[in-house]
């Protein structure tokens, strides 16, 4: 998750539910100048979008940036082109080599702006099958449970 005093834009809530999520790394985005308006507007969908690496760079796919209502016909984008993510060397080299090695995944968790510049939340992670999510699921429901229980014991001092 982005730190306090970051604004967040967008979040891919399903990403955790359908990936097993390893490492997350936080990187700068290349965008227009429309682009970041649009995005400060809380625009942006990150649903179907996934990150590749090719030729030493690391390109993201299938981000939402709808276009900026005041842009006009100037400074207008194709609104899911490919976005290039700023990342330091060494990391673009250890995670493509990681996707090759691995059966692994480069999947975007959240858009946000940390002082004034667009970031986002870029996560490796390994798909889960559809009873691996009902066990996160169920682990998850008997942890609330167990802690609910814990607090209510507590509120009655037994």
């Amino acid at each position: 998750m982005p730190a306090p005093g970051t604004k967040l834009v967008a979040q891919n809530r399903k990403a955790r539910h359908d990936y097993e999520v390893l490492d997350t790394v936080e990187c700068g985005l290349v965008l227009t100048g429309s682009e970041v308006k649009s995005l400060r507007e809380g625009t942006a969908q990150l649903k179907e979008a996934f990150a590749r690496a090719e030729n030493g760079e690391i390109w993201l796919y299938g981000m939402h940036i709808p276009p900026y209502a005041q842009a006009g016909g100037y400074g207008m984008v194709d609104t899911d082109r490919r976005r290039k993510l700023l990342l330091h060397r060494k990391q673009i080299k250890a995670w493509s080599e990681r996707t090759a090695r691995e059966a692994v995944t480069m999947v975007p968790l959240a858009v946000y702006f940390k002082e004034g510049r667009a970031k986002l939340e870029l996560a490796l992670g390994r798909g889960r099958k559809s009873y691996d999510k009902r066990h996160v699921i169920a682990k998850r429901d008997a942890d609330r449970e167990a802690l609910r229980a814990h607090r209510d014991r507590q509120k009655t001092g037994k």
